[in-house]
């Protein structure tokens, strides 16, 4: 059992999901986890959370039915220099980024281009995490963003939405593979992440943790039960 879910939605992603972040914590709570992440799309997600919403999430509640919050965001990337959607006055003030590509946003280019992108992307100190690069629609080097990520300090995670049988992200099982063979090359940790739109998923690391197991990944090397370590990675810039 894993103690920690950092990329989560709430109902400010829109996608039809409905559920607040004291819905998220409790079923958090109900599960059993210690940590929840609430990381809600940026202003570039049709439907997703505006200015102000980001703007107000520092002063929310840190505990909810005795679940420790982090408030974060899953910026959108939207061109190959590297710009994401949201200011840096109010990524300033919130606890992690994660950075993802999503077709709505951005025009997949070459492997080179893509690479490039993250890279460019993770330079920003509010950035912590890579989010889904196993898409197979945003074809990517992994050598060359591990290497970036050991530079910048960010991580990589393993989706569990994306290694879930029929995602639409493609069979990402060989990306995953090469995500945790440059992890283990470069010593980088990772995070297991539901990507969870709503309570249904909260916590359920099912195909991600047993893909990380299949493959013989150090517990070491992955932060979800390493709760002060993983606290202390989030909050460094």
């Amino acid at each position: 059992m894993y103690l920690s879910d950092i990329h989560t939605h709430s109902i400010a992603s829109g996608h039809g999901t409905s559920c607040t972040i004291s819905d998220m914590a409790k079923e958090a709570s109900r599960k059993g986890l210690k940590l929840l992440g609430i990381s809600d799309h940026g202003p570039g997600t049709l439907a997703s959370g505006t200015s102000s919403y980001f703007r107000s999430l520092p002063f929310c509640p840190r505990k909810r039915f005795g679940i420790e919050l982090f408030y974060g965001v899953e910026l959108n990337i939207l061109d190959t220099e590297g710009h994401i959607d949201l200011s840096d006055e109010l990524l300033n003030n919130l606890d992690y980024a994660i950075i993802s590509m999503h077709r709505q946003n951005y025009r997949s280019g070459s492997v080179s281009e893509n690479t490039q992108a993250y890279i460019n992307a993770m330079k920003h100190p509010a950035v912590k995490v890579l989010g889904h690069c196993d898409d197979s629609h945003f074809p990517v080097d992994y050598d060359a963003l591990a290497r970036a990520a050991q530079n910048e300090h960010v991580i990589f995670e393993i989706n569990e939405a994306s290694l879930t049988p029929g995602s639409y992200r493609g069979d990402t099982r060989a990306n995953a593979a090469q995500i945790l063979h440059c992890a283990l090359r470069y010593k980088l940790p990772v995070i297991l992440s539901s990507d969870s739109h709503g309570t249904g998923h909260i916590g359920d690391f099912t195909n991600a943790a047993e893909f990380v197991h299949q493959f013989m990944f150090p517990e070491s090397l992955i932060l979800n039960n390493q709760i002060p370590r993983l606290k202390v990675f989030l909050q460094t810039r």
